[in-house]
């Protein structure tokens, strides 16, 4: 399988359903509305969905069944980078080489935007009409709830982002910093994972923990590629300013190991994350183009 294909594939599968989910107007306020669609479809790697489609092929679904799972993530990963570029956190001006929310509309409009975004997110999990053909029992759409709010809470995402506020300018190690981004970055990578899965309504414990396994690896994985393409790569190609995190003065895998230490680290994840998918056959295939795609990336 080629993983480009299959990427774009699901993209465009994503984007279609997300289309459906987002409002098209408002009568209350068409601006909140505007900044919500702004903020979804700003060129986003989808990497989130992607893994969602990946984990229900892996164990033989249909992707129709995990469409709910897949806008959800999506929708909470757009939400939390709208709040991540406003002035009290990060202080962004661009997002994947546009103008952040609160930049593009201004910072109330983006803090709304992203409170309704991720409101968003549990409607598309919790209400049937918006994919018909997803079906999914009451108790499969509670375990995926629940997946997300836990990835998403103080207990996941929210969790991590204010550890990562609070640690400007300490040092951490590396212990530390793994605890953190496990929250920060790896709750929702993992949530992914695991919903993907659920999506199926067929999934056994021993699966579970495999793919937990395979998706703590990948989590981090992520971060730490993203920590090596701050200092490696040029804003244009970044779509973000390019050394934001030295500039805030925040812990990172490069300045705690250094550039090639973590590299190494980042090649050392995915070889545990392929590890883990031993006992999957070709279904997998996806999961494991994406366990390379994540630390060879370049943006």
């Amino acid at each position: 399988m080629i993983l480009q294909e299959y990427m774009n594939t699901c993209r465009t599968r994503v984007d279609e359903q997300l289309k459906l989910v987002l409002p098209e107007s408002s009568i209350v306020s068409p601006k909140l509305a505007e900044a919500m669609t702004y903020s979804v479809f700003n060129g986003g790697k989808r990497v989130r969905p992607l893994l969602v489609y990946a984990a229900n092929k892996a164990l033989g679904g249909q992707a129709h069944h995990a469409d709910p799972a897949a806008c959800a993530v999506e929708l909470i990963h757009a939400y939390s980078l709208v709040h991540d570029d406003l002035p009290a956190m990060d202080d962004d001006d661009l997002r994947r080489g546009k103008p952040t929310c609160h930049k593009a509309f201004d910072e109330a409009t983006a803090i709304l935007a992203g409170d309704a975004l991720q409101t968003l997110a549990f409607e598309a999990l919790s209400t049937p009409y918006h994919f018909p053909e997803a079906l999914l029992s009451d108790t499969a759409r509670l375990a995926l709830f629940r997946e997300l709010t836990s990835a998403s809470g103080h207990a996941g995402m929210c969790g991590g982002q204010s550890m990562d506020l609070n640690s400007v300018g300490q040092a951490l190690n590396q212990q530390q910093l793994q605890l953190m981004h496990n929250h920060k970055t790896g709750a929702l990578i993992r949530a992914s994972v695991i919903m993907g899965a659920l999506s199926t309504d067929k999934v056994t414990d021993e699966e579970l923990d495999t793919l937990t396994t395979y998706a703590n690896a990948i989590g981090l994985a992520f971060q730490v590629q993203d920590d090596i393409l701050d200092v490696t790569a040029d804003t244009e190609t970044l779509g973000k300013q390019q050394g934001a995190d030295d500039a805030l003065d925040k812990p990172t895998y490069v300045s705690l190991m250094g550039l090639e230490a973590a590299q190494h680290f980042a090649e050392e994840l995915c070889q545990e994350a392929l590890t883990a998918l031993s006992s999957f056959d070709e279904q997998a295939a996806p999961l494991r183009q994406l366990a390379e795609y994540i630390v060879h990336r370049s943006h």
